[in-house]
């Protein structure tokens, strides 16, 4: 019998790789098509070109913060509201105005504070749900448990790449977060807009290297053969879903050429280095992420999402909240280094930096110092990208329990996100199952004040 693999290997080695040069011919040639991947105009001048997001997992206390409160730790260790079995729950860390804005910031972020002034606080954030999958699954993809598209998907879809040797959508995940895949699935939208997950460590994407008994020139052969009867069967089938498959061949082979190179940071100078706290053969710290997310960004991919720690050990903390120390020293200083690094470098009015969570805490717990889930009220941050830098939008009462004034709904928050990148989020649709989708539903208003 003989195989695919060997009748390439024969034809080869007859024509002395003859064969494999026309194959590779076919494979660079430009396609009839144009590349579904490829950059498409916004509807409207864009803020920002281009999008870094932040998913702290577990539900980051917003009054150990972004948004800390004076009353509450005076009221520290009392019962709530007469409770036998909650008391209200100061925080440990303290808090002072900072940078010519004066926005005050606690300790837990020592780093992320000194670029007060370039933050964009929305303190008024509210999600409809309390629990951990559902409300993870809403700040991804505006649903609450119907699996649909994630925002990278949607902004992939609404903008393409700006460089189609590379994914649109890479998600770094040491450990998946609550509703798993879900968050980064490109789902009804076609599969190449789905978000290539990273893992940190000595491979960040498995299988990347060729196999020894592989060589370059075989490989190139078997991938233009295989587009050449891949590509007879979609002009007779017009198989959508071979089209997306086609195209991750060829992205997979781009990546084992440009991977390696945008993963070693060995390049960087030594003040990068130690401003974003990582060693030249790091690969795995979340300062190697954040780094390598900047340098993805300038290399042409869309949405880069950097999710920090997964469904256990994070920043769920029911008891003990003393121990958020040790995550936030963890993320604090690659954040505020990339902020820092992506001014110097100019990028950073076309570059979105977004930091998010999936809900707030309460402002009581039980005798063990923790935070219950909290929906009504919580904390993220925008930087870059057409923001107004410096400010705080919306304010939550003395406790952080309510909302006091300008509420703003993780629709809102994702049509803002949409609208900085040219995007109408009303007109950004896909037909599927016999009606229009959008990743607002059908809710969802800009926060205009925000924008610069």
């Amino acid at each position: 019998m003989i195989t695919r693999r060997s009748l390439l290997k024969r034809s080869a080695a007859c024509a002395g790789f003859g064969l494999t040069s026309q194959l590779a011919s076919l494979l660079a040639s430009p396609a009839a098509e144009p590349h579904p991947l490829r950059a498409r105009p916004p509807h409207f001048t864009p803020k920002a070109k281009r999008v870094i997001m932040f998913f702290l997992t577990g539900g980051m206390s917003h009054m150990d913060s972004f948004d800390p409160k004076p009353e509450l730790n005076r009221k520290d260790g009392e019962s709530y509201n007469g409770s036998k079995k909650n008391i209200y729950v100061g925080s440990p860390w303290p808090a002072k105005p900072r940078g010519q804005s004066g926005l005050a910031i606690t300790e837990l972020f020592p780093h992320v504070a000194t670029m007060a002034d370039d933050l964009c606080l929305i303190r008024s954030m509210h999600g409809n749900h309390g629990d951990h999958f559902e409300a993870t699954l809403h700040m991804h993809t505006g649903s609450q448990g119907d699996a649909l598209p994630g925002i990278g998907a949607w902004v992939s879809h609404g903008l393409g790449t700006e460089n189609i040797n590379l994914p649109s959508h890479m998600v770094f995940a040491g450990r998946k977060p609550y509703a798993g895949a879900q968050v980064w699935d490109s789902n009804f939208l076609p599969a190449f807009h789905q978000g290539v997950h990273l893992k940190p460590g000595s491979e960040p994407i498995p299988n990347l290297k060729p196999q020894p008994d592989n060589p370059a020139e075989l490989q190139t052969a078997e991938l233009a053969m295989l587009r050449q009867l891949n590509q007879r069967h979609l002009d007779h089938r017009g198989d959508s879903e071979l089209a997306a498959r086609m195209l991750s061949f060829d992205t997979a082979a781009n990546l084992q050429q440009l991977a390696p190179e945008l993963f070693d940071i060995s390049g960087e100078s030594k003040k990068t280095l130690a401003r974003y706290g990582v060693s030249s053969g790091d690969q795995n710290s979340f300062g190697w992420q954040t780094l390598v997310a900047r340098r993805m960004s300038e290399s042409g991919v869309r949405f880069i999402e950097l999710i920090d720690q997964g469904s256990s050990s994070n920043w769920d903390r029911h008891s003990r909240i003393s121990g958020n120390a040790s995550l936030a020293k963890k993320i604090d200083r690659p954040i505020a280094a990339l902020i820092q690094d992506l001014k110097e470098r100019g990028t950073l009015d076309e570059t979105l930096i977004l930091c998010t969570t999936e809900f707030g805490r309460t402002a009581y717990g039980p005798s063990n110092r923790g935070r219950g889930h909290h929906a009504r009220s919580f904390t993220c941050w925008l930087a870059g990208g057409g923001v107004k830098p410096g400010i705080a939008y919306g304010a939550t009462d003395q406790y952080g329990t309510q909302i006091a004034e300008n509420p703003v709904h993780v629709h809102d928050f994702h049509a803002t996100i949409l609208h900085l990148l040219g995007l109408d989020h009303e007109r950004l649709t896909y037909a599927h199952a016999g009606r229009d989708f959008r990743l607002t539903d059908v809710h969802g208003n800009v926060v205009r004040d925000i924008l610069a």
